[in-house]
């Protein structure tokens, strides 16, 4: 992959990160987390990448929501637990 390609395939993802929902963003989360000491995708299962894929061409077609609709949809997902 060229210097450009990367380039723009990082701000793709961080445009899409802006859309995904709560389950996508901790996938994401672990693989980055986990991503220094292995290469994660390999290692996950078939399921989980085929949901990731589909997440990403989701977005890809526009289907995605505002973090305001996802507030609205599910508000427990924002309240503060002590």
């Amino acid at each position: 992959m060229s210097t450009a390609e990367l380039k723009e395939l990082r701000k793709e993802v961080k445009r899409d990160i802006g859309h995904a929902d709560e389950k996508i963003i901790r996938k994401i989360y672990v693989m980055l987390e986990t991503g220094a000491e292995s290469d994660l995708w390999n290692e996950m299962p078939d399921e989980i990448v085929a949901e990731l894929e589909e997440s990403i061409a989701q977005s890809k077609r526009g289907q995605t929501i505002t973090h305001e609709q996802v507030k609205k949809k599910h508000p427990q997902w924002f309240t503060k637990r002590v």
